[in-house]
């Protein structure tokens, strides 16, 4: 009998471990899930990026399209410099005018 006995003991312990064992873990888990929760929800709460901020503004758009005028008519000048020294013929002129521009 005392074989016995400690034969329901030993699984007795191991089935108390056992479930101590499966209960920390399903606590471990449960804690995992609510700090993930949290923190999705604390990315929905933060505001998104307005469409119009994301966007160039029609000032910044103006300024754009003025720089790359003014690149141009750099370009145009010293071209014309070049073909008044006579560097340039009057086909290379148009030909790189032509490019400039985007014609």
């Amino acid at each position: 009998m005392p074989g016995l006995l400690r034969g329901i003991a030993r699984t007795a312990v191991v089935a108390g471990t056992a479930s101590h064992v499966a209960g920390n873990v399903h606590h471990r888990q449960e804690q995992k899930w609510a700090r993930q929760d949290a923190e999705a929800q604390q990315q929905q709460m933060q505001p998104q990026p307005d469409y119009y901020e994301q966007q160039p503004s029609q000032s910044q758009y103006q300024s754009d399209q003025s720089a790359a005028r003014d690149d141009q008519f750099a370009q145009l000048e010293k071209l014309g410099e070049l073909k008044d020294k006579g560097i340039l013929t009057e086909a290379e002129f148009q030909a790189k005018k032509a490019q400039i521009l985007g014609m």
